[in-house]
């Protein structure tokens, strides 16, 4: 479905975005979408450090989704150039200027097309330290990519990947749910020691706007976010789905009269175990919740250690509700998203157990 605003049609979303405030010491604010928030986090870092460089397909003239827009202006064209159409050629550019000495900002047009570099990320980005007994590093490297669904992306513009990356120790990776967010846990990705993927998704660039700090400001990694505090169920969800599973608690209170505890595990790997299990161990009920396909998503490891450490806790078996195995469909992806009904679907199997 699309209404329109102007002459731009704006699809509609499946899911009721909710602002978060901005923190009163991070300072002054403005109004911001994610993509512009990503711009900001972007252009305080060449301010702020002469090695660092953005690179990818097309980021010179602002890239598709117009996160880079007047960086090559503002900073030139030495420091924010576009690259061949080649994933694994800008990973691995990336990667030596990590090793020799530069802040390596580099975007994957579309995370669906990050596979040709997997073999970069996985052998040597994520190993690199490792194999050469900490005597070499690049975790000045930050590789960003839009993620998840968009309402019409179909097969190549859709997938949500996250899961493939939580199988390599020596790499992080962080998903925001918002413009504040998605600032400040890129910053701190960019300064982090180890080299980073920063998945965005991308139905939020436009649809997700907050006021978000001017200035420069850090988010921890690694840091799960309790949204909401609840007493009967654990919702667990990151990106987009934090949204819908934000809509899932309201209905959950206000139908069932059932009380959710929201968690956005922000950080995939290395993951927030502490937050996540206390909650599990409160409520002794949990649902689980992501866009990628069910079998092997990052859900089944979060399930797993839920189960593993907290099996004396649990009042029902966890609740995963996730994409199909399948394709991502294009005309079908209504029926193929976890949406808010699927997923009040499983609070009723949790409390009913």
């Amino acid at each position: 479905m699309k209404r329109f605003v102007g002459t731009t049609a704006v699809r509609s979303v499946h899911f009721s975005y909710v602002p978060d405030t901005p923190d009163p010491k991070h300072g002054s604010t403005t109004r911001m979408n994610l993509f512009q928030s990503i711009t900001s986090a972007l252009d305080v870092c060449l301010g702020k450090d002469p090695t660092a460089v953005i690179f990818g397909e097309d980021v010179a003239f602002g890239g598709v989704f117009r996160c880079t827009v007047g960086l090559r202006d503002k900073y030139g064209e030495a420091r924010v150039f576009n690259s061949p159409l080649s994933e694994q050629g800008i990973v691995a550019f990336g990667i030596g200027m990590a090793i020799a000495g530069s802040t390596a900002i580099a975007e994957i047009q579309f995370a669906d097309y990050i596979f040709p570099a997997f073999d970069q990320l996985r052998n040597e980005a994520a190993m690199f330290r490792y194999r050469t007994g900490n005597q070499f590093d690049c975790g000045r490297l930050t590789v960003r990519a839009p993620c998840m669904a968009v309402g019409h992306g179909a097969l190549y513009h859709s997938q949500s990947v996250e899961a493939f990356f939580g199988h390599c120790p020596g790499l992080k990776v962080v998903i925001p749910r918002g413009p504040i967010q998605a600032k400040g846990l890129l910053l701190s990705c960019i300064r982090d020691e180890n080299p980073c993927i920063f998945f965005e998704p991308k139905i939020l660039y436009r649809a997700a706007i907050e006021e978000v700090p001017t200035g420069d400001y850090e988010l921890p990694l690694s840091k799960a976010s309790v949204l909401l505090e609840g007493s009967d169920v654990t919702l667990i969800g990151w990106g987009t789905q934090v949204h819908v599973l934000r809509e899932v608690a309201a209905m959950a209170q206000d139908k069932l009269n059932v009380s959710c505890e929201l968690i956005d595990l922000c950080t995939i790997l290395p993951w927030d175990k502490d937050t996540v299990l206390a909650s599990a161990a409160k409520t002794g009920r949990v649902l689980i919740s992501h866009e990628a396909p069910v079998t092997m998503g990052f859900g089944a490891e979060l399930a797993a250690t839920i189960q593993s450490e907290c099996f004396l806790n649990l009042e029902a078996p966890i609740e995963r509700v996730c994409g199909y195995d399948t394709p991502f469909p294009h005309v079908f992806e209504p029926f193929y998203m976890p949406d808010k009904w699927r997923c009040l679907e499983a609070v009723k199997r949790l409390v009913n157990f």
